[in-house]
């Protein structure tokens, strides 16, 4: 009976032993389990969310937004188009099915607030005030905008004014297109050079003028002239230390095109981290449309503008076609070993493409501020595509095929968007591009000899 009993003692341990490793095993199996049952009560926080009313996409990237309520005789309008534009910064929501809308911007500034009349109902329109309004922010980070709506006859305008004032805009645009696609080009010319970084130039005068007549509150002219003279001194500092130096050596096309790209990403973030990724205005960029010619509506920046490239883009014509440097420059764009032969210092021509080119890329730049309007780190980048474009377009090497090729690019941006939406009218412009090469692969002044 001993050995029995012994067995009798010895069974609770045992029982023990067995009790602490089924708590164990269940003890895991709850942790492993978790995840799933975490899961399977996971819906119904998300039911009482869905009770509250859901934040718009717009919230979680801004801070500031304009709201506002469309009704008439008291009854919600849904669905009305209502657009915010300006600091560089464009975009449209429609009114809910309560008349709301609400629309995220990046920084408080002054914008233009756009009701879309044509998405009003038949008889209503916008009856005090204009259905543009310019709207600033106060204290807050929220500015209510609200229009004026009721019974009357919608004021459209006819196809053969928007018209002309899509002419005007498109030639202004293209005028200041061609300061930069003429330098550009005349580079491409010279050198054989493809400059990704020219892109940057343009950044580059608006943002002097900025530094100078902004930050240090110099006077405009003063401010743009020393930006024009900083962007010509940049040209000389790039060719003498960086392009120059790689002609010497024997550098091909294609290793130097790669450099301009790295150069380009290298100048746009460094002006990223020295004035930041927002968007500032110019002094004056904001001054109202108060000149009428007809029904086209005009600003003193607009007139200014305009004026400033004609005359520049004449200077330069002047300067190809009679003095000798030109002369030379057009012989060193043509044949640079001929010209090398024929006594000519093509090095020396080449530092004076350079300047130039950024000088009237530096200006390109300031005028593209006010065109915008805004001067933002990138500014360059947004149109580096049409300067590309214009330069092909009118023919390789050539400064008056640039200046053509601009022009058409300009007209044609503003003219689309009569027909298709205005976010795609870059698009179009690079659709006249492609067609007009398949017909005249050389450009429309370009010579087959330039090609290959």
């Amino acid at each position: 009976m001993e050995p029995t009993q012994t067995v009798a003692r010895r069974s609770p341990g045992r029982w023990l032993i067995l009790l602490g490793i089924l708590l164990s095993a269940l003890t895991l199996s709850g942790i492993a389990a978790s995840p799933a049952m975490a899961e399977e009560v996971s819906p119904a926080p998300a039911a009482e969310q869905t009770e509250e009313p859901t934040a718009p996409a717009e919230e979680e990237e801004f801070e500031n937004f304009f709201t506002g309520n469309v009704t008439f005789e008291d009854e919600p309008l849904e669905g009305v188009r209502i657009t915010v534009e300006g600091n560089g910064f464009e975009a449209e929501t429609e009114t809910d099915a309560e008349g709301k809308w609400r629309i995220g911007v990046p920084e408080r500034a002054t914008y233009e607030v756009t009701l879309d009349e044509d998405t009003l109902p038949e008889g209503v329109a916008v009856t005090e005030g204009g259905a543009t309004v310019e709207a600033e922010f106060g204290l807050t980070g929220i500015k209510a905008v609200n229009f004026f709506i009721g019974e009357g006859e919608r004021q459209t305008t006819g196809l053969f004014a928007q018209v002309l004032i899509r002419l005007v805009n498109g030639l202004n645009f293209g005028l200041l297109l061609a300061l930069a696609a003429i330098g550009l080009s005349l580079i491409f010319g010279t050198t054989g050079l493809s400059n990704f970084a020219h892109a940057e130039m343009v950044t580059f005068g608006a943002l002097m003028v900025l530094t100078f007549g902004v930050d240090l509150a110099l006077p405009i002219w003063i401010a743009i002239a020393i930006a024009i003279v900083l962007s010509a001194l940049l040209g000389w500092v790039l060719d003498a230390g960086l392009w120059k130096p790689l002609r010497r050596r024997g550098v091909g096309l294609i290793p130097l095109m790669i450099v301009s790209i790295g150069l380009s990403l290298a100048l746009r973030y460094t002006y990223q981290f020295i004035y930041g990724g927002g968007t500032q205005q110019l002094p004056g960029a904001t001054a109202p449309s108060d000149i009428q010619l007809g029904p086209i509506s005009l600003s003193w920046i607009d007139i200014a503008s305009m004026t400033t490239s004609i005359v520049v883009l004449v200077a330069v014509a002047y300067f190809l076609l009679r003095t000798r440097i030109g002369k030379a420059t057009r012989a060193v764009a043509d044949n640079a070993s001929l010209a090398a032969a024929s006594g000519i210092d093509v090095d020396r021509v080449i530092r004076i493409v350079w300047v130039s080119g950024a000088a009237l890329a530096g200006l390109a730049g300031v005028l593209w501020a006010y065109f915008r309007p805004g001067v933002s780190w990138d500014m360059g980048f947004q149109i580096l595509l049409l300067i590309f474009a214009a330069v092909v377009l009118g023919g390789l090497g050539t400064a008056f095929g640039a200046l053509v090729g601009s022009l058409i690019v300009g007209l044609f941006i503003e003219m689309s968007t009569l027909w298709i939406p205005s976010d795609m009218k870059y698009v179009g412009a690079l659709v006249v591009l492609i067609v007009v090469l398949l017909f005249r692969p050389q450009g429309i002044l370009g010579r087959r000899e330039r090609i290959g």
